[in-house]
């Protein structure tokens, strides 16, 4: 068993792994897994292994808990919930499980029940405990875990809201209940457990970690059961550190060796976006970032950072201008003014990432969409777009909730559309490139919720671009180290708030 939040995984045994990616598995194929293993197994044993975790962890996070009160589900959720309580009463626990009514229980959970009853726990029908709980005792919820497919109701609605009040910490077995496994989304925005602690079992599932899932998940835990599970079944993966990408950086290499960023944008009124980007750029380590701001009342220099390049819109347009060797950041405040100039930055740029309002011109432009279509055919010129989930609404014409509901297959259309890497932002970001396994980012937090730092972002990934990786290679060290920045910068906080997106690039930098 392990705190997948951790930088380095606790196993059972007390040794260590990297675990700077790990697989995750939709329904279908944590489904599959369970099924070959039970064959090879005998029975009951992995329910039984799922009740005894449960347990242990419960123990562990709770330990001086004097009333443990479990909802039971009707299916194999419930089951190990059963499990559980037979073992905490075991312990010498005071438990109460509720149990849903159920006209047909499957094998393994009906003989979880028979164990429960023999270990003296108490039975009940009703959806809430026999008793108000407090913030001294534990609730457990093991209703659905992987297997609701639709807004609960009834009976189980009614044990959900009881999971809820109250202030008693929570521990959801596998999933808070009412949260999609594949997706993260809500099946019901007013019906779904707020857990403290979530346990998944088997395997770590894609919904945990983006969209409503962080919110609702509280801190992972992860138990394998025994079973080994091939990398190479999983539908996607979590990304919980990237140091290895770095880009070396030898003695004998010159500022040329860290390639050219041209970073475009700064329309009137927006002119913070794009500076916001080249710094970021620089900080990122680019030998050379060259800034071409859209208004033309723009300043010539950044005081703050006089080796920013501030280069006139004319050069955008001069063939001399190298763009094909370049790595160009477009988009960053550029609003309607960037439409003009993205033909000629799509046709030329070696490696071109889109943000912003670039993305909202190709969305609203067919002819443009159709030229960054094309770009795929055009040997090493290679692509990223970093939208947010309305601007990858406007791409794929949908409504931004679609998006939300469905974000890992959201960012996968992006990818194959536009034959590009796509990081699509937000709780969760996804990190999607065709042919590659989909990644989810695990690191990040609330305090990125400001102006600007999308556009950090944008210029950050950029400037790790430019000196040689490859586009997702970019992408997966750009999102990740940003969410981490972040992530250490609240750790040092005594009450963290929103982080300035100037500052983001400080700690950065760091």
């Amino acid at each position: 068993m392990f705190d997948v939040a951790m930088p380095w995984a606790v196993l059972g045994d007390g040794s260590r792994r990297d675990a700077e990616r790990l697989p995750l598995f939709g329904v279908a194929a944590t489904r599959a897994l369970e099924i070959e293993a039970a064959r090879a197994l005998p029975p009951h044993t992995l329910m039984q292994r799922a009740g005894g975790s449960v347990a242990r962890l419960a123990l562990a996070l709770a330990p001086h808990a004097r009333r443990i009160w479990i909802a039971a589900g009707p299916g194999n959720n419930g089951g190990d919930g059963l499990e559980a309580a037979a073992w905490l009463q075991r312990t010498g626990k005071q438990v109460t499980v509720s149990l849903a009514p159920c006209v047909q229980t499957p094998v393994d959970a009906a003989a979880a029940g028979a164990e429960a009853r023999a270990a003296g726990v108490a039975l009940v029908e009703s959806s809430a405990p026999p008793e108000p709980l407090g913030p001294d005792d534990l609730a457990i919820d093991a209703l659905f875990g992987i297997g609701l497919t639709r807004a609960p109701a009834g009976w189980a609605l009614a044990a959900m809201r009881s999971l809820n009040d109250g202030g008693t910490p929570v521990l959801s077995i596998d999933l808070p209940s009412g949260l999609d496994a594949e997706q993260g989304a809500l099946l019901d925005e007013t019906a779904v457990v707020q857990a403290r602690w979530t346990l998944s079992l088997l395997t770590l599932k894609p919904g945990l970690f983006t969209a409503q899932g962080r919110d609702h998940a509280g801190q992972i835990w992860f138990h394998d059961l025994g079973v080994h599970a091939e990398a190479s079944q999983a539908s996607a993966g979590l990304l919980t550190g990237a140091s290895s990408l770095w880009p070396a950086r030898r003695h004998a290499q010159h500022k040329g060796s860290f390639g050219d960023v041209w970073v475009v944008g700064g329309a009137a009124g927006m002119a913070g976006a794009a500076l916001l980007a080249a710094r970021a750029a620089l900080a990122a380590g680019a030998g050379r970032v060259h800034l071409v701001q859209l208004d033309p009342q723009s300043p010539t220099l950044d005081p703050m950072h006089p080796e920013l390049m501030l280069r006139p819109l004319a050069a955008l347009h001069d063939a001399r201008t190298p763009l094909e060797n370049a790595t160009v950041v477009c988009g960053c405040g550029g609003g309607d003014a960037v439409r003009e100039h993205l033909p000629g930055l799509i046709a030329r740029a070696g490696r071109l990432l889109l943000d912003a309002d670039a993305l909202n011109a190709v969305a609203a432009d067919p002819s443009l969409a159709r030229l960054l279509e094309m770009r795929a055919g055009r040997g090493r010129a290679a692509t990223l777009l970093t939208p947010h989930p309305l601007e990858a609404a406007r791409l794929l014409g949908l409504q931004t909730d679609a998006i939300q509901s469905a974000r890992l297959s959201a960012a996968e259309r992006v990818a194959q559309r536009w034959h590009a890497t796509v990081v699509l932002k937000g709780s969760g970001s996804v990190i999607a490139a065709p042919g590659e396994t989909t990644l989810i980012n695990a690191s990040g937090n609330a305090s990125l919720a400001t102006a600007g730092t999308g556009d950090v972002l944008a210029g950050w990934i950029g400037g790790l671009w430019a000196q040689g990786l490859s586009a997702r290679s970019a992408a997966l060290l750009g999102t990740h180290t940003h969410g981490a920045a972040a992530d250490v910068w609240c750790a040092h906080q005594a009450r963290p708030g929103p982080l300035a997106a100037s500052a983001l690039i400080a700690q950065l930098r760091r």
